[in-house]
């Protein structure tokens, strides 16, 4: 009777027959470190800015004609410093090293990169376009049609209308955003949900100058609740998306399975750490409001946003690329048509964004050697332990996608039924645990990471995220 080979053996065959695979694993590797240690980056170029505007003043260093000096130095540090940039940088190693690897060369190198499918690029098969690249133009994308005024006024309405009836304090507005942004993510996508969330956090709470546990504290929340808060619906959260088709989920199968477990788990989160800080909460005060009113935005200017979101989720359920971008020109072209009821289109924190996912695309695209088997050889309660670890450093929308080629996860029966459900729970809470854990992430890092310094430290994040997601983990494995 044949018999499965172990662990170890199945991931040094597959080193054998293609080297490269440990060699992207290792350079992937160094990506996750990089993003660790980003904020020591950042830390060393504000050193040394300061450092040459001392010169500048002391005439050690050259201006230009308009008076102005830039420190080489502390603007390499400033890009290795910027997590947001970190993959897409590695991505650029990576692709050096295709090209160098006997074998492999500056064609192979490109039908990888272009396809983000190192099967099809083995076999020869022609780029295949953007499909692969299809979630960070979205993120891209519904990032900034989120942020535009119309959008977030009406969300700065209806969350405050909630907030209103909780006596509209710091901490009611406070609980109303970290509870309400991530469930309405469910219908908006998470990457909207992030980024309206994130926006009202740093004007609301973060604005008010609260205290470094708390800063964290709040930013674990809405990291790991907006990754469950997509747990209603079938087409929001990148971790069932990857999965719905190929298991035949839909919407109705989605919530059973995680929508009531995901709304208690982010109540319990919520109010615990409310209840931790309820004192330092009840002493965040907001300054008033000087200057004037703005002017109200017509109903139909917001409409219009409105359904620019619904045309771009539509695009992307749809895997239609190209019309998303015609519906961003779209916007692009309405903003500046009713400059009266716009801010300035934002643009950098998207744009960083989408480079980050893209290049997370191209590092986790060739990490399936040794992800998948891992997920082969677990029961359902080790399955979901390791999917949850796993999605801290690999994205948790990889490990479902990967899950759902393993042929045994897609049979009829319990069993089967039980380890779809222990791999998507595990990916679904540990979404909060660091930035590259849930695609919509570095969103609310890049909005964010202002109010934290020089850098926000993936230690302290990790940590204050542990509770959250136990709370995730208990939900999903005691209501189904």
């Amino acid at each position: 009777m044949p018999t499965t080979p172990d662990l170890w053996t199945q991931l040094t065959a597959a080193v054998r027959q293609d080297g490269f695979l440990l060699a992207a694993s290792v350079v992937f590797g160094l990506a996750i470190l990089h993003a660790f240690v980003a904020p020591i980056f950042a830390r060393a170029a504000h050193k040394l800015e300061e450092a040459h505007r001392e010169e500048v003043r002391e005439g050690r260093a050259p201006v230009n004609d308009r008076g102005e000096s830039s420190s080489l130095k502390a603007a390499i540090m400033h890009l290795l410093g910027e997590v947001e940039a970190v993959f897409g940088i590695w991505t650029f190693v990576l692709f050096g090293l295709l090209i160098a690897w006997p074998g492999k060369g500056w064609d192979f190198a490109c039908r990888y990169v272009e396809t983000g499918d190192y099967a099809a690029a083995l076999a020869g098969v022609p780029p295949a376009g953007a499909s692969k690249f299809i979630e960070p133009l979205f993120v891209f994308v519904i990032m900034t049609l989120a942020a535009a005024r119309p959008v977030m006024a009406l969300a700065a309405r209806l969350l405050g209308g909630v907030a209103w009836l909780l006596g509209d304090g710091t901490a009611a507005r406070w609980f109303v955003i970290l509870t309400l942004a991530p469930l309405f993510g469910s219908l908006i996508t998470e990457p909207a949900a992030m980024t309206i969330g994130a926006l009202l956090l740093s004007s609301q709470f973060y604005a008010l100058r609260p205290s470094e546990r708390l800063k964290y504290a709040t930013l674990a929340l809405l990291f790991v609740n907006i990754s469950v808060g997509g747990a209603l619906t079938n087409f929001a959260a990148p971790p069932i998306v990857m999965v719905a088709g190929k298991w035949g989920w839909s919407t109705a199968d989605v919530f059973a399975h995680y929508g009531w477990a995901a709304v208690v788990s982010i109540l319990a989160s919520n109010l615990t750490y409310l209840l931790v800080f309820r004192k330092e909460l009840a002493g965040l005060k907001a300054e008033g409001k000087g200057g004037h009113a703005r002017e109200a935005i017509p109903v139909w200017v917001t409409v219009v946003h409105l359904s620019l979101m619904v045309w771009t989720v539509t695009m992307l359920a749809g895997h239609r690329p190209i019309l998303m971008l015609g519906g961003f020109l779209v916007f692009l072209a309405f903003t500046v048509a009713t400059p009266q009821w716009q801010d300035p289109v934002r643009l950098r924190g998207p744009l960083l964004v989408g480079f980050f996912l893209a290049g997370l695309v191209v590092l986790g695209g060739l990490q399936a050697w040794w992800i998948s088997p891992v997920i082969m050889k677990l029961n359902e309660g080790a399955l979901m332990g390791v999917s949850t670890i796993l999605t801290s450093f690999n994205d948790n929308a990889a490990i479902t996608y990967l899950a759902a080629q393993v042929p045994a996860l897609g049979l009829p029966g319990a069993e089967a039924e039980a380890l779809r459900h222990a791999v998507v729970a595990g990916a679904l809470a540990g979404g909060g645990l660091t930035v590259i854990a849930n695609a919509p992430n570095p969103a609310g890092q890049s909005i964010l990471s202002r109010h934290f310094g020089p850098g926000i430290s993936p230690l302290r994040l990790a940590l204050w995220a542990l509770v959250p997601t136990a709370f995730a983990l208990a939900s999903f494995v005691t209501i189904r």
